[in-house]
């Protein structure tokens, strides 16, 4: 494989990801040339600031009490330690979800394609958003006090148990930047990005830094009151808008599934009639004959980047030149879930539609 690249590309885009395929050139990621230190440190402190949340701060004196440390614990090196045990399986937590969500399908951002994902997590981003104004009741808290048993003293399984749970139930107001951070990560990772597995880890990492401390009993915890309302709301807001922007991706998605069928047919026709490939197998048989290289196009007719590129990039006389050379093979994944297009995918390591891949035929 020479070179692979996914989503929409203008005709520069899609010429500079020709020359870099050609050439050896590694694809840039988002990382690349950006700052990665920076983007981690963002990220760690985020995680650091969902600690002031209304959801998490209220409970920390309570959960600090449950695991035997803070002011209950026997000394600060206790205290210490059984902090660093509850923080530690925090971020622990974290960076095991968004390794699980990054590396278990290779076409995991195919699922961005999905209206019913789109509307699924609008839909949950609009029940969070509510209850971040108080029209809905979600409490978490309960159930996490509940595990703390009446042991009077913390042991380290018991804090390390409790920092995982309380990750897993930190509240409304931690959901919405997790969810977003590993959809974040795993669509950087399908870019060839690799630092963007340490992203959920980060995340975690900042969330249990005050943990330590706290349990060692060096921090002076900020007092809630009015001003977590306001901060509460302001969550609510945020949160609220995200659900408009996945709804409407939603509805964009829904709304692009039933395209004109003679407008796809007769952008597909013209495609094969200057020379494209229809057969995965038939255009892999010619380039191996032939000894030419391979662009492969995975497509679908719901896909509306897909139609895009066809009736704009694809049609650009320069592209049109560079792809000469090629034996040029359209392969639809209509449904990315099925065989063969999910076998397709996966060994091609396609994370999406529309994906371009260029390959060197074997001899």
């Amino acid at each position: 494989m020479l070179g692979t690249t996914v989503g929409y590309l203008n005709a520069d885009e899609f010429l500079r990801f020709i020359h870099n395929a050609e050439n050896g050139v590694k694809e840039r990621g988002m990382f690349e040339g950006r700052g990665p230190l920076a983007i981690l440190l963002l990220v760690l402190i985020g995680g650091l600031a969902l600690n002031l949340t209304p959801c998490v701060l209220p409970m920390i004196p309570i959960n600090l009490a449950i695991i035997g440390a803070g002011a209950q614990a026997s000394s600060r090196g206790r205290g210490f330690m059984l902090g660093s045990a509850y923080g530690g399986a925090m971020a622990l937590v974290y960076g095991v979800l968004g390794l699980i969500v990054i590396l278990t399908a290779g076409t995991f951002g195919t699922i961005n394609s999905s209206p019913w994902f789109n509307l699924g997590i609008a839909v949950l981003f609009v029940v969070l958003g509510l209850a971040m104004f108080d029209l809905l009741l979600i409490d978490f808290s309960k159930y996490s006090a509940g595990l703390g048993g009446s042991s009077g003293r913390g042991t380290f399984a018991l804090a390390f148990s409790m920092g995982a749970v309380a990750a897993l139930l930190a509240g409304a107001c931690v959901a919405p930047v997790v969810i977003q951070v590993v959809l974040f990560s795993s669509n950087l990772y399908a870019t060839g990005t690799r630092l963007a597995l340490a992203l959920p880890f980060c995340l975690g990492i900042g969330m249990a830094i005050p943990w330590p401390i706290a349990g060692a009993g060096l921090a002076a915890l900020p007092k809630p009151g009015m001003w977590m309302v306001r901060v509460k709301q302001t969550f609510g807001v945020f949160i609220l808008a995200t659900a408009a922007y996945y709804g409407y991706e939603a509805y964009s998605i829904f709304s692009n599934r039933w395209v004109d069928p003679a407008a796809v047919t007769s952008s597909v026709q013209a495609q094969l009639k200057a020379g494209w490939h229809a057969s995965l197998a038939e255009g892999l048989d010619t380039a191996r004959r032939e000894q030419k290289p391979v662009l492969i196009d995975m497509w679908a007719t719901w896909c509306k980047n897909c139609l895009t590129m066809d009736k704009t990039t694809l049609e650009n006389g320069d592209v049109r030149a560079a792809l000469s050379p090629y034996v040029r093979i359209k392969f639809q994944a209509e449904d990315p879930e099925k065989q063969p297009a999910k076998a397709v995918m996966q060994k091609l390591n396609a994370a999406g539609l529309p994906t371009y891949v260029i390959l060197r035929p074997s001899k």
